[in-house]
């Protein structure tokens, strides 16, 4: 007969094994986070073997990945008590959730941004705000579709083609929204040599996309220092909301500029943004959670995402087309679909697409312009909607 001691000990070891076995990822997992895992699948490809935006879109996948492993998300979102520390991504979340980190990326783009294509060629202005009309229109559309006016304006923002502008007006309007629309932002940017190309060819003829535009004049020095802060005090008396973005980016420009920060601009063009990146785009990608992630609802923001991504395109191209006519046939309307924030992506794709049509065609610096636009029209139209909603 078995002592009473060891049929305690058994019975201690089999409590151990039922312990051990709930807390594995095979009992705290649901088909949704299989699903996940596959999606994170697709972006590892798109970004290692298509190259889509893998800076962005690797940090991405990888977050996506590793939280719907079973049982990862109560491991690495743990929240701190007396008896735990809390998890590395609950940490490392506070970036977002404080809207730190959108700030210091658009830091980093300043510093890595030449204005010089804008200011030379003012009328470009026109363009990159054109494409803004694409955040406007789905914001209606949105609204129509019976989602509430925060999360219409968070949705609207997708159509700017600028994740982090998207993380700001998110985290503020309708932070429950962030990983969808994060993810849509950022692979709709990385899909943009996909996405645009029809849409450009579709509204433009071949004579227009053949169409070469004249070299550009020089820009001073002076006039690239006074630029930033000009924009700066304008913005900032005018649209408040605008300035924890915009103060960033014309900050690290004015650190390229100036020419006496050299160790700085390269600072925030390099070490800086690469770190807050990888942090961005991994608790980013870490909030798809498939239990939370996958609902109807984020099926309809993929769509108007998409659609506030085309609507973008094709209102820069038509006014590219405007602009073309008003010229008496002097401008590439092409170079109006760069008008999305997307730099330099969207501003390539102009290039490639004119030259399908005339290999001598040279339309980059020339799309840059409207393209740092862009970049300048988004931040401004999120601080629009901010102030709208004042928050």
């Amino acid at each position: 007969m078995l002592s009473i001691s060891t049929l305690l000990l058994e019975s201690d070891i089999i409590e151990s094994l039922i312990n051990f076995w709930n807390s594995t990822g095979i009992v705290l997992s649901g088909w949704e986070n299989y699903v996940m895992l596959a999606i994170s699948a697709v972006l590892f490809y798109l970004a290692v073997v298509k190259k889509f935006e893998p800076l962005l879109l690797l940090p991405i996948a990888f977050g996506m990945f590793i939280v719907n492993i079973p049982g990862a998300k109560e491991v690495l979102f743990a929240e701190p008590s007396d008896v735990e520390k809390g998890g590395l991504f609950y940490f490392l979340y506070k970036g977002v959730d404080l809207v730190i980190f959108p700030p210091i990326i658009f830091l980093g783009i300043g510093a890595m941004t030449d204005f010089g294509p804008m200011i030379a060629d003012p009328k470009s202005i026109l363009l990159g705000a054109a494409a803004q009309i694409g955040i406007f229109a789905t914001y209606v559309g949105a609204i129509l579709l019976n989602f509430t006016a925060l999360e219409a304006a968070a949705i609207a923002i997708i159509g700017g083609a600028d994740g982090p502008t998207a993380i700001y007006v998110t985290t503020k309007t309708a932070p429950d929204l962030l990983p969808i629309i994060a993810i849509a932002a950022y692979s709709y940017m990385a899909l943009i040599p996909a996405i645009q190309p029809p849409i450009m060819k579709a509204l433009t003829t071949k004579k227009e996309r053949a169409i070469r535009m004249k070299q550009l004049r020089a820009v001073s020095k002076r006039e690239k220092i006074i630029f930033p802060i000009v924009v700066t005090l304008i913005v900032g008396i005018i649209l408040p909301s605008a300035l924890p973005l915009i103060g960033m980016l014309m900050l690290g420009n004015l650190l390229r500029e100036s020419g006496v920060c050299d160790r700085l601009s390269k600072t925030a063009q390099n070490e800086l943004i690469n770190i807050v990146t990888i942090f961005l785009g991994v608790v980013v990608g870490a909030k798809a959670y498939g239990p939370t992630f996958l609902q109807l609802k984020t099926l309809g923001i993929i769509g108007l995402g998409l659609c506030a991504f085309a609507i973008a395109t094709a209102a820069g191209v038509l006014f590219g087309k405007l602009m073309c006519k008003l010229s008496g046939g002097k401008i590439n309307p092409l170079i109006g679909a760069a008008g999305v924030s997307a730099v330099p992506m969207a501003a390539r794709v102009a290039q490639k697409v004119g030259q399908e049509t005339d290999p001598e065609n040279y339309l980059l610096m020339h799309a840059m312009g409207p393209n740092v636009a862009g970049v300048i029209g988004s931040a401004v139209a999120a601080g629009v909607l901010l102030a709208f909603f004042g928050v």
